[in-house]
């Protein structure tokens, strides 16, 4: 029966394929990353309107006694230094 199930209705594949209609870990307050990581803010890009991509900007441990207490600014500026950044896509999990 499961076949004829995902025959008639091809979406239910997806959502058992992807999971992405669950947030783990629950009830994690995913605005507010330094409650689960280290020297880590949230930021939101605006990529068309209408479409906005939250993502959290997280300095190294070596500039962690730095960044304590710094406000938003100070990671956007930390961005435009000459340090490398590392960009990773974590999927489509539908968190971060």
């Amino acid at each position: 029966s499961v076949p004829f199930l995902i025959r008639l209705f091809p979406s239910v594949l997806t959502k058992f394929v992807y999971l992405n209609f669950l947030a783990f870990p629950f009830f994690a307050d995913f605005r507010r990353p330094e409650l689960l990581v280290n020297n880590t803010i949230s930021l939101y890009l605006t990529t068309e309107p209408g479409v906005t991509v939250g993502v959290w900007h997280t300095v190294p441990g070596s500039r962690g006694a730095e960044a304590q207490g710094k406000d938003q600014r100070w990671y956007e500026e930390a961005l435009a230094d000459a340090h490398p950044v590392i960009i990773y896509l974590h999927g489509n999990g539908g968190t971060r």
